[in-house]
């Protein structure tokens, strides 16, 4: 059985600077893993690697068994993916932009994929609005219905709850636990809470290299002074 998310050695530099360093850890369906680390420790530069939207220096991604570099469209096919950044469709109803995504990842019936994706993602009714017309949080559920439309066993999330108002964010979270039943979700985020709230286990990344890999029960044990461990962990305070 491979694992869902399997990353080998991986390696990415930018000129002179390093931004992952041999970096490895595996993920398996059921896991929501907290991808943690400060400011340039290389989240999102993973993150776009795991997807394929960047080639690595060296190391090798794997999503259920296929290398996303030799078999990108196989591998490709398994993910969901959240990115930071994201494109506006102004003039777009949110039906036909989900639409439009379920025809590009070949969905055998979109319409039954469109009603059964906007009910995970408590978005049923945004529906017929245009995407002008949404909030911040409203389109973040929009592009997580857009991200999980095909039904994928990876799902790959950058800082999904940034700018979202607490009772936004609280829903997001809430839908996270109900998909991590059908697959693996990776989490990047800068929200310590957060991971604290819905994570099963926490990756903490600085300089581009892994510091810690805490499993359930450590992370668990950390929960009440989680804002202290990372930042003794990242060098940004030193323990009294």
């Amino acid at each position: 059985m491979f694992p869902a998310i399997e990353v080998s050695s991986l390696t990415k530099s930018y000129g002179r600077i390093q931004a992952l360093k041999e970096v490895s850890f595996s993920i398996s369906k059921g896991e929501i893993v907290g991808f943690l680390g400060p400011n340039g420790a290389g989240k999102s530069t993973c993150l776009r690697l795991i997807s394929g939207y960047l080639k690595a220096d060296s190391g090798c991604v794997k999503l259920q068994g296929f290398d996303i570099a030799e078999d990108t469209i196989e591998a490709q096919k398994c993910l969901g993916y959240l990115p930071e950044s994201i494109m506006e469709y102004p003039d777009v109803l949110v039906e036909e932009f989900l639409l439009m995504v379920a025809k590009v990842q070949a969905v055998a019936d979109p319409k039954e994929a469109l009603q059964a994706v906007l009910q995970l993602t408590d978005a049923q009714n945004l529906q017929k609005r245009l995407f002008h017309t949404l909030s911040k949080g409203q389109k973040q559920r929009v592009y997580l219905a857009a991200a999980l439309i095909h039904s994928p066993e990876v799902l790959v999330l950058d800082e999904p709850t940034e700018g979202l108002d607490p009772n936004q964010k609280q829903e997001l979270l809430e839908s996270l636990k109900t998909i991590s039943k059908h697959c693996a979700i990776l989490f990047s985020t800068h929200i310590l809470e957060d991971v604290a709230q819905v994570c099963s286990r926490c990756i903490i990344l600085n300089e581009g290299e892994i510091l810690a890999d805490w499993d359930e029960k450590e992370l668990a044990s950390k929960k009440e002074n989680l804002n202290k461990e990372f930042a003794k962990l990242t060098k940004k305070i030193k323990e009294s």
